[in-house]
């Protein structure tokens, strides 16, 4: 199963509530974990990751805090979740180290790195923006929505 680790899930979070603030101003750390109960350290650890990879900005001071670092529109859920969990991967392998048993026998790695590149450009093709964007309940039940989706013959 692919699953988003914790640490993404909470900066998904934090990215999201600071790219819908209507005034753009700074966010803290204790903010952001109060308003969706998140431990403060672990939010701040996560808001610190953020900042070092230059997707936010800190302030300090009395008006200090975190603020996006560049528009909402242009950061990409793939950079997020790459900023705090690393590279993604769907196998134990990589392509980079050849230290599995199965490497040269391995028959599935190919097509599972083909899903990995897959995965993250899908990742990177939806935007912090989509995020916020509020998808109405019925538009996730309509079923007489037509599917937009082609099959290649």
């Amino acid at each position: 199963m692919l699953r988003l680790s914790k640490k993404a899930d909470y900066a998904l979070i934090a990215m999201k509530h600071l790219a819908i603030r209507p005034d753009a101003g700074s966010a803290s750390a204790r903010e952001v974990a109060e308003q969706y109960d998140i431990p403060v350290e672990l939010m701040a650890k996560v808001l610190q990751r953020l900042a070092r990879r230059g997707l936010v900005t800190s302030h300090q001071g009395t008006r200090g805090g975190y603020r996006l670092a560049r528009a909402a529109s242009i950061i990409s859920v793939a950079d997020i979740i790459q900023a705090i969990d690393g590279p993604l991967t769907v196998t134990a392998c990589s392509t980079e180290a050849e230290n599995c048993e199965q490497y040269a026998k391995c028959s599935v790695r190919d097509p599972l790195w083909r899903i990995r590149e897959r995965i993250l450009s899908a990742l990177a093709t939806c935007s912090l923006q989509e995020v916020c964007t509020e998808v109405p309940d019925a538009a996730l039940t309509d079923t007489t929505a037509p599917m937009a989706f082609t099959r290649k013959t």
